[in-house]
């Protein structure tokens, strides 16, 4: 299957080269001479055509050619003062005409920029080509040793009631992830989808930024900056499935039932309202222009279940099997092997004091619980900034020492009665406290490297919103006595709090 496959790229894309970066043939594209080549796949369509305002909406006058494989192709001449036909940030549609002889209007599964109007619920194709587009100045921060990702959703960032901008992020929320010592970000609901409630998990456009939080440029300059802090940025992908929307997704957009998908029942996913993409089909969401446009570095597969196993309707394993062994073209190999040592920290643990709900029908249309309300930290009075403290140093003590590129951790107690966890990992020991009303004085602990140690990191200091009963000045020594399956072992005092102790000689 997998050679049949690829030959089939190698006749119909070029190759699998051409076919992951299939985001610089399909769509629109400026040709030198300032032409516009615009190529999609339809291959149940029996006629294309392309309108806009550029031509005052006209439905024939500019006719698609059909190619093989079910691709169609147009080229625009430029206007007579050589600019292009079609101008930066207007209105386009693709004229489908269906073998039952319908004519639909259809926004191109490859528009890189797409936006509703405010008392609209469709989304609309707007040619995105600016004059001067953003320029990355930052190339991508090198692999860290260890990762320290911090989830973030782009419309949430902000304490005001509305859908915050990749402008508010760049310049409110990127400061505070640096300071608190994170190395990569994981950006959530980037592709653009049409339900916000969703979060991201509906999209309706694969190749477009979301337009609710600004544009493409913004966007590319929220990840250049990012970059420029030495911050890894990663992009949660949704491939698993694609909303039902028509007018304004993939669905239907050749007027089959299929096209991108499996004919229903089995292109349908009942339980998530969605469709299924047919990876066996000779074209489907590709993610190069991510990692070139704008320099996303890996990527998160989620609900990636549905597309690797058969009782969610899909058993095709060929796309991982196809993107993976070319990690020139995909960036997989590399991730599997970024997360096998990984520190994931949900995008709203601190800043946002209950839950988080989307605006919708059944709380009226609320933004009160979609908001992170960093303001949190100046109330002295609240333990938010006692909180975010204790985040920051983690993460730069982790920095020090290194543990999550460390081997796998030896856990040496995990104590029913006393609610106490203890394991050592990268010259570290890390004691819990998890009773809710006890604390220990000289409770054994086994390690197995010798020596002295001292406390590095301490929940119950007064800065994180403890009592400071423990006196980070006293050395504990180890004792060749064997514990809990270590060579050594000493005595700590535990209070109700998390506690890490380093070997000295590594200080």
């Amino acid at each position: 299957m997998l050679r049949k496959q690829v030959l089939l790229l190698e006749e119909a894309e070029g190759g699998v080269d051409q076919f992951t970066r299939s985001y610089r043939s399909f769509g629109v594209q400026r040709l030198p001479d300032n032409s516009l080549f615009f190529k999609e796949w339809a291959p149940a369509a029996e006629a294309l055509f392309l309108t806009g305002e550029f031509n005052g909406w006209d439905k024939f006058s500019c006719p698609y050619s059909k190619k093989e494989f079910g691709k169609w192709e147009l080229t625009i001449p430029p206007k007579p003062d050589n600019s292009p036909a079609v101008d930066h940030h207007t209105k386009l549609k693709v004229v489908v005409h269906t073998k039952d002889g319908d004519r639909i209007y259809r926004i191109s599964p490859w528009a890189k920029y797409v936006t509703r109007e405010e008392k609209s619920v469709i989304y609309d194709w707007v040619h995105w080509d600016p004059p001067q587009p953003y320029v990355h100045i930052h190339p991508r921060p090198k692999k860290p040793k260890s990762l320290r990702i911090y989830e973030a959703h782009v419309g949430i960032g902000s304490p005001e009631p509305k859908i915050a901008s990749y402008k508010n992020f760049t310049h409110n929320v990127l400061p505070r992830i640096k300071d608190l010592g994170y190395n990569c970000i994981q950006l959530m609901a980037i592709m653009e989808h049409a339900y916000y409630a969703s979060f991201g998990y509906q999209i309706t456009s694969f190749f477009a930024a979301s337009s609710r939080y600004g544009t493409p440029d913004e966007l590319k300059e929220m990840v250049d900056v990012a970059h420029s802090m030495g911050i890894v940025v990663l992009l949660d992908v949704v491939h698993s499935h694609a909303s039902k929307n028509t007018e304004d997704g993939l669905n239907a957009f050749d007027g089959s039932d299929s096209c991108f998908f499996h004919s229903p029942p089995r292109g349908e996913h009942t339980l998530w309202d969605s469709r299924l993409f047919n990876y066996a089909s000779e074209t489907k969401p590709r993610l190069e222009k991510c990692v070139q446009v704008y320099l996303f570095q890996f990527f998160f597969l989620n609900g990636a279940a549905a597309f690797l196993h058969h009782w969610y309707a899909t058993n095709e394993t060929l796309t991982i099997a196809i993107m993976g062994s070319y990690e020139t073209n995909s960036p997989f190999p590399s991730l599997r092997a970024l997360f096998n040592n990984t520190l994931c920290v949900a995008g709203n643990e601190f800043g946002h004091p209950e839950w988080l709900d989307f605006p919708r029908e059944g709380n009226n249309q609320s933004y009160h619980y979609a908001r992170r309300q960093f303001n949190l930290l100046d109330m002295d009075h609240l333990r938010y900034c006692q909180l975010y403290a204790f985040d920051r140093d983690m993460n730069r003590t982790e920095d020090k020492y290194g543990w999550l590129a460390a081997q796998p951790a030896y856990v040496s107690a995990k104590h029913e009665g006393d609610k106490v966890i203890v394991f050592d990992r990268a010259n570290v020991l890390f004691i819990f406290n998890f009773h809710p009303n006890k604390s220990f004085q000289d409770y054994r602990v086994g390690v197995e490297a010798p020596g002295k140690y001292k406390i590095k990191l301490d929940s119950d200091e007064v800065q994180y919103g403890g009592h400071g009963r423990l006196d980070h000045n006293t050395d504990f020594f180890t004792e060749p006595q064997p514990f809990n399956g270590r060579s050594n072992s000493m005595l700590v005092n535990i209070s109700n709090t998390i506690l890490l102790t380093h070997q000295s000689n590594i200080d």
